[in-house]
């Protein structure tokens, strides 16, 4: 992973948007996983899974995030934004994130089953840096909650 061009604390500050973000989801009976962009040191775009909701496959946090993104900057290239996100992007999100040419991509847990790098940084574009790891504890978490409690309501 690419080091970090803003202090550690910066992306764990953002992190925890994106936290709340997956919080949302959570409650809302969505997979857990949140998403902020910033740009210039703010939010520009915020989402979270919406898979069950609008009963589509693509409506991921950093789906939606990216959509709201570029129609806030009014351009389709993300090259001077940073995607916080608490999981991984899998690998469908990451060839989004490689044509938005997303200057950044910070993320929480690791995704060994379903995250790009299963496939390889090869599925970003060239300049893209990332930082995985991000108060990982606390995403991991939540996704482990998430998942306990559909086990025990046998779902």
């Amino acid at each position: 992973m690419s080091g970090s061009l803003l202090p550690v604390h910066d992306d764990e500050h953002w992190m925890r948007h994106a936290l709340r973000e997956a919080e949302q989801a959570f409650a809302a009976d969505e997979i857990p996983i949140g998403a902020v962009i910033t740009a210039h040191d703010r939010i520009i775009a915020r989402g979270h899974n919406l898979t069950e909701r609008l009963n589509d496959v693509t409506a991921h946090a950093e789906m939606q995030s990216i959509t709201a993104a570029a129609e806030h900057i009014g351009g389709k290239y993300l090259q001077d934004c940073t995607l916080y996100v608490t999981v991984e992007p899998c690998v469908m999100c990451a060839g989004a994130l490689a044509w938005s040419h997303i200057g950044r991509i910070v993320f929480g847990a690791f995704d060994e089953k379903a995250g790009y790098r299963r496939v390889g940084s090869i599925l970003l574009h060239p300049k893209t840096q990332v930082t995985g790891g991000v108060l990982e504890p606390a995403c991991a978490d939540l996704m482990k909650a998430f998942f306990r409690k559909k086990r025990s309501l046998g779902r």
